[in-house]
């Protein structure tokens, strides 16, 4: 039976991570911003289901919810903790590893995503959230937070700024990191 082993708060005030006790995902990252991009997703459909809910992350062993401004957290981790219980997690579509073609052709974006998966996405991951690379056009990588740093001001400004104090360090100095 999928439990939630922990909650954790996030540096977002409006998301909260449920640590569970089951594997959910092996390699992909899920987000879903709004209840129209679930409609696929029973996993996050069904969370969607609950009052409140605003977005919905999920990858490994965690989800992370983002609520409505309003709502109160006790209004939505019970209904939660209940929807897993009877949530057969079978019906969680499979995964498909994804590789942009760019990404098998262009070293830098390589290097890029490297460096990304090695240094910022597991810190991500603990606050939540995770980061998708958009594009990269010259030496411009467009960025998309996920989870709980998608709405996050924290990762707007200060998390922004460090990736790319990493990129231009570790990679090129000509890089620029821009949030879509």
């Amino acid at each position: 039976m999928l439990m939630v082993e922990d909650v954790d708060l996030t540096p977002n005030p409006q998301a909260l991570k449920f640590i569970l006790n089951q594997k959910l995902l092996n390699v992909e990252t899920r987000q879903f911003p709004d209840k129209q991009s679930a409609k696929d997703d029973p996993f996050a459909k069904g969370i969607f289901e609950i009052s409140g809910v605003a977005s919905v992350f999920y990858m490994e062993k965690f989800v992370t919810i983002e609520k409505d401004k309003d709502t109160n957290w006790s209004q939505i981790q019970r209904p939660f903790i209940e929807f897993l219980k009877s949530f057969d997690i079978n019906l969680i579509p499979e995964e498909v590893e994804r590789k942009s073609p760019d990404e098998t052709q262009d070293e830098l974006l390589k290097q890029i995503n490297e460096l990304l998966d090695n240094k910022v996405r597991p810190a991500l991951a603990g606050d939540g959230g995770g980061l998708e690379v958009l594009a990269l056009e010259g030496y411009k990588v467009k960025i998309r937070y996920q989870g709980a740093c998608g709405t996050c001001p924290t990762s707007i400004e200060g998390t922004l700024m460090a990736i790319e104090g990493l990129l231009k360090r570790d990679i090129n100095e000509a890089l620029e990191v821009v949030a879509a």
